[in-house]
């Protein structure tokens, strides 16, 4: 078949095709009191209970933390550092400490006030690590830390 023939009928197959309504495939939503615009018919939650809102924590995420020192600078896995700094946060603001060498690992943590953390170095290679500090205001990353062997 040649492309011109081809080209024809192509065309002549869309004019000949009788107009029908498009159906959509996209999901109806609906507008529902108290929760706006949903596909799917969602609650959203009405009102609040106020015992529960005076105790929630107000975190400041404009404040961003900072850590100053890590004593020692070096240490095993399983000694306990201390991380000092400025703008931790609230303890319950304050989300964690990571070691990079760690990578997801969980690591033990105490917090003792809004510059002052104390951590337990997790077990991994000897080696440099950073050290991480999560609060509500975001990241610091503290200088090479190095991990001694056990």
């Amino acid at each position: 078949m040649t492309p011109r023939f081809l080209l024809s009928l192509t065309i002549l197959s869309f004019l000949a095709m009788p107009p029908f309504a498009q159906r959509s495939l996209a999901e109806e939503g609906v507008i529902v009191d108290g929760a706006g615009y949903t596909l799917h018919d969602a609650q959203s939650i009405k009102g609040h209970d106020e015992r529960t809102v005076e105790k929630d924590p107000v975190c400041d995420s404009s404040k961003k933390p900072k850590i100053i020192t890590v004593e020692p600078d070096e240490a095993k896995p399983g000694q306990t550092i201390t991380i000092r700094g400025e703008q931790f946060g609230t303890k319950d603001c304050f989300r964690g400490v990571a070691f990079s060498a760690a990578g997801s690992a969980k690591i033990d943590y105490r917090y003792v006030n809004e510059t002052t953390i104390e951590a337990t170095v997790p077990d991994v290679r000897p080696g440099m690590s950073f050290i991480d500090v999560i609060a509500s205001g975001g990241n610091a990353r503290s200088k090479a830390f190095l991990v001694q062997s056990k």
